[in-house]
């Protein structure tokens, strides 16, 4: 039988000698070994031990693979008699590679982390062969909390709440808390089971206070209980609706317009001139600046037919304007008032809804314009959070949801293979 080539691969596991490799018929690689620590820390007094007093049963370990084949550790765990304790106990020693009673070694569970992100439990076990969902949350539980842990995050000044549904159609909100670094980093600060007032006033009111206190901005919808709840705990903070939460409003009002407009229009205009209207839909809605000479020409033979409509449009690209180039809260203030009063005196009822809303949340409204602070990194995240819905086809454990949420916004920076061993 001719000589296989052969090279040496450094095991990458401490305190460990190798006795013996084999492969078994399924092309699986055994590595047997053996610890070559001398002491133990007793169970029952938790003093340094040394004395040998035999083996445990042997265990096997999935590990890292080795140029492709499944690559299994097996190792019989030392045991230590304690001198100390009356009845002298026996303590089996525990080696800083793998966790007992887990059926994997720590590098291998972090490779099955790196591999769930933006993925699920049943691909993973797929890919990587025979390894069951429950055993891959237990990774997860071994690796990712449950809960915020406060010493981990880095310093923030901007806060972030928004919800999601847990399913579609349906009114079963719970609430994403987040954290945004100066770095724009996001970090993911709880799940809350729903959106009342109390739930989220109470968890604020459980931030440590050198964090609370250093927070500068809550970034929110118009929805009055998180409102109300950050004023109350964080009163320092400046409350700022998302602008674009805001724009959403004005821009469905003109959008309702133009639907009354172009069904008024396709009644009184000849049928060609009426047909000319087709495609005008994303011309309108799109902004001037982003539109191609074609559609800007559908765009005007939609508005020529309807003077109040161009004003109504010209009306909402003038606010936009000011939510793009106003530097200062005081300005900004200024600008919209007048731009408030521009809308009353020209007799458009379009704005109505919005007007209303205006007078209710303006002055958090402008806040934005103190440093162009709005909600886009909380909405980025919502739409992480629905593929993430969609790919495991619902998440209803609120501890499991935020595990996934952590692993996927931080699991290659705290995962992914370097250049030190991965235990």
């Amino acid at each position: 039988m001719p000589k296989r080539a052969s090279i040496a691969i450094p095991l990458d596991l401490p305190d460990v000698e190798v006795l013996r490799t084999e492969m078994t018929p399924q092309r699986e690689l055994v590595i047997g070994v053996e610890s070559t620590l001398t002491t133990a820390t007793c169970h029952r007094c938790g003093r340094t031990i040394d004395t040998f007093y035999g083996y445990d049963r042997p265990i096997r370990l999935r590990h890292l693979p080795i140029l492709g084949m499944v690559v299994f550790i097996e190792i019989r765990p030392k045991r230590f008699r304690c001198p100390f304790c009356d009845d002298h106990p026996t303590t089996t020693q525990q080696v800083e590679w793998y966790t007992p009673k887990a059926p994997f070694t720590k590098a291998y569970e972090r490779q099955l982390l790196v591999l769930l992100i933006n993925g699920t439990l049943t691909d993973v076990g797929q890919k990587e062969g025979e390894v069951l969902p429950d055993a891959i949350l237990g990774v997860l539980d071994r690796w990712i909390e449950t809960a915020v842990d406060w010493a981990s995050i880095p310093a923030f000044a901007v806060l972030g709440i928004d919800e999601i549904a847990l399913k579609k159609g349906h009114r079963d909100y719970v609430v994403i808390v987040t954290a945004q670094e100066a770095s724009g980093t996001v970090h993911l600060l709880a799940v809350l089971p729903d959106r009342t007032k109390a739930t989220v006033r109470d968890w604020l009111a459980r931030i440590p206070t050198p964090i609370r206190r250093g927070i500068r901005t809550v970034c929110t919808d118009m929805w009055e209980a998180y409102v109300s709840a950050a004023e109350e705990v964080v009163p320092h903070a400046a409350i700022v609706i998302d602008r674009f939460h805001v724009a959403q409003h004005y821009r469905d009002d003109v959008d309702a317009f133009r639907k009354q407009e172009l069904k008024r229009m396709r009644k009184e205009l000849p049928k060609p001139a009426a047909d000319r209207l087709k495609r005008t839909l994303w011309p309108f809605r799109k902004r001037a600046a982003n539109l191609e000479p074609e559609e800007q020409d559908r765009l005007d033979q939609l508005l020529a037919h309807s003077p109040q409509l161009e004003q109504a449009y010209d009306f909402r690209e003038e606010l936009t304007k000011i939510f793009d180039t106003t530097r200062a809260k005081a300005a900004g203030l200024r600008r919209i008032r007048a731009w408030r009063q521009r809308v009353v005196a020209s007799g458009l009822t379009c704005f109505t809804p919005f007007l209303k809303l205006l007078d209710t949340w303006l002055d958090r409204i402008v806040n934005y314009f103190r440093h162009h602070q709005s909600s886009g990194f909380v909405e980025g995240l919502n739409n992480k959070l629905k593929v993430l819905k969609r790919r495991c086809y619902g998440i209803y454990n609120l501890r499991h949801l935020f595990q996934r949420i952590t692993l996927d916004l931080e699991g290659y920076r705290r995962f992914r293979p370097t250049s030190t061993p991965a235990y």
